[in-house]
């Protein structure tokens, strides 16, 4: 049972047995209720049979007493097994969340926005916590308390119940029906939900580009129809919802007319007595008000499949695993024919075979498209590939946990990603466990100290999101610093200085000489005298390994390589 609720409701074993509890509380909390009703139907019977006397007072005044105390006791612990247990389960639902994405390969992420990831993390585990903290566990105690009401009704006469129960499992096949109905809906109002959340995010993020073309206008009529759309889906979707169930709430209201006239029926009869016919009636009454809230929780319950089937496909999504120990003999990269294809099939790399040695500078060069940067992703097991074999010192990196793995890598990415800290926190990343001191000096190697020492609390200053308060320049430092700090014996590079000046790229690059001693080197470049001092170049063209050489050997043997540096030699005598 548990395994079948952490399935159907995407909960932790601990938050699956606490909807149990919760459910089991909402129970005994009903049960509660129909106390002082009982307690009521024996005082009207005392009125009947000549009033009360002073000893039967004290027994009804007692008797409500502790049915309050009761109710006020299992209304506490139904609140914190209910809502308390429900927003710790959506904590450590969110965190599981995130946990899965960091061991999911980056090939999930290809098909994947962040609008939609964060939907998921976000919203979706929001409308659980709403469920499991109203609708579930209310429903579920509405259904077994009722159960057990009806039961205990059949006793005392079973027309008398069986005109008070007939309505309910109408009531519920109705709702139930709608099932598939609101799941259409439900998942036309997400899919409209993330399409905004990736309006607003493209908004803010292009806004620099919006205006500078003039085309804020054009953009925000686009992201009105969004918007329109979202408020479209969520009215249709409580419309689709509220057809159902106010008509299962109808169905509900003949059970009391039914009652009514059955029991005047049979009181005519002289088969029933008066006592019996009022207890139905108030059963009735109080039996019916709470299965009108769980019609409506039913509907609010079956509508959260399509969350929880957006959260099951990131949790259930394969992982990268592997050893924690590795075994590698020296830092040889080595590329032994691998191929390589993402989810639409496309082929990216065929046939790829290559070796980066230790101690060598290694660099990937070819036309956009080609596959340098999927070579360097998959170096580092970022994603797995599809045939052949990649060795680290003759170790399968395959069979490596991926974050074992990478504590080998340092990496300087083209497109830095930065966070709203301090200068010296965002170089810290690199090695957690840094001193003060050894992020300086890292920091002195990337060239960092220039800009650094002009802001006015120096490596301690806030650099805003994304290194916003930053240029380009500045930023990619940020990130070669983080290189330095790490030292780790292999060294990815993809267009490490593409962002820099002239001036601070010769630095960078006399520094990287330092660092790069010894060491594994794989770098990913445009400009080819960014690796005329390489000691091996692999030209990739079309997902394939084109040439492979020293620049000199290609200079002479060469045909792709030798074009490329023509090519680069004429731009560079271009001016305006």
């Amino acid at each position: 049972m548990i395994k079948t609720l952490q399935r159907r409701f995407a909960l932790s074993r601990q938050g699956a047995v606490d909807l149990i509890k919760g459910c089991l509380a909402c129970v005994a909390q009903d049960i509660s209720f129909m106390l002082p009703v009982g307690l009521l139907y024996y005082f009207v019977i005392d009125m009947m049979n000549g009033g009360v006397n002073g000893n039967r007072i004290v027994f009804y005044a007692v008797g409500a007493l502790v049915c309050l105390a009761l109710i006020c006791i299992v209304t506490r612990f139904q609140y914190n097994a209910t809502y308390l247990a429900t927003y710790v389960e959506s904590g450590v639902r969110r965190i599981s969340l995130a946990e899965q994405l960091r061991k999911i390969p980056l090939s999930f992420f290809g098909k994947k926005d962040l609008a939609d990831l964060t939907n998921s993390i976000m919203s979706d585990c929001a409308t659980l916590e709403t469920a499991f903290s109203h609708f579930v566990p209310t429903l579920a105690g509405s259904l077994i308390s009722t159960t057990l009401i009806g039961i205990c009704l059949f006793a005392y006469d079973w027309r008398m119940a069986l005109a008070a129960v007939w309505v309910l499992p109408i009531a519920f096949a109705i709702t139930f029906f709608s099932a598939r109905i609101q799941e259409y809906f439900q998942s036309r109002l997400v899919k409209a939900d993330v399409a905004l959340e990736e309006g607003v995010q493209e908004c803010i993020e292009s806004l620099q580009d919006l205006k500078a073309n003039n085309a804020e206008e054009t953009y925000l009529k686009g992201l009105g129809k969004k918007i329109d759309d979202v408020e479209k889906r969520h009215i249709i979707a409580e419309l689709g919802v509220a057809i159902f169930v106010v008509s299962s709430t109808l169905i509900l209201k003949f059970g009391i007319a039914t009652v009514a006239l059955a029991g005047s029926a049979l009181l005519i009869q002289g088969e029933i007595d008066i006592p019996l016919f009022f207890m139905f009636l108030l059963v009735a009454s109080r039996l019916y008000a709470p299965l009108e809230g769980a019609l409506q929780n039913l509907a609010a319950v079956l509508s959260t499949k399509t969350n929880i089937n957006r959260m099951n496909e990131i949790l259930d999504h394969p992982i990268q695993t592997g050893s924690n120990k590795v075994s590698n003999k020296g830092y040889d990269i080595v590329f032994d024919h691998v191929g390589f294809s993402y989810n639409t099939g496309e082929t990216v790399l065929n046939d790829v075979s290559f070796t980066a040695k230790q101690g060598e500078v290694t660099a990937l060069v070819g036309s956009s498209g080609g596959g340098k940067t999927t070579v360097s992703r998959l170096a580092a097991r970022f994603w797995d590939i599809n045939k052949g074999k990649i060795t680290v010192g003759g170790m399968d990196i395959s069979k490596i946990e991926p974050e074992t793995l990478l504590s080998l890598y340092s990496i300087v990415f083209q497109d830095v990603t930065l966070f709203n800290n301090t200068i010296m926190e965002n170089i810290r990343i690199g090695r957690k466990d840094a001193a003060d001191e050894e992020v300086i000096a890292a920091a002195r190697l990337a060239n960092c100290e220039e800009f650094a020492e002009k802001l006015p609390d120096g490596y301690n200053s806030m650099i805003g999101e994304n290194g916003c308060e930053l240029s380009g320049g500045e930023r990619q430092r940020i990130s070669i610093a983080r290189a330095f700090l790490k030292n780790a014996p292999i060294i990815l590079l993809d267009e490490a200085t593409a962002s820099l000046d002239v001036e601070n790229e010769t630095l960078i690059q006399a520094a990287l000489s330092r660092l790069i001693k010894d060491k594994t080197v794989l770098v990913i470049a445009h400009r080819m005298r960014t690796v005329s001092g390489a000691d091996k170049v692999v030209v990739l063209s079309d997902g394939s390994v084109a040439e492979q050489g020293t620049p000199e050997e290609l200079m002479n043997t060469g045909t792709i390589y030798p074009h490329m540096v023509k090519l680069q030699m004429i731009s560079q005598d271009w001016g305006i």
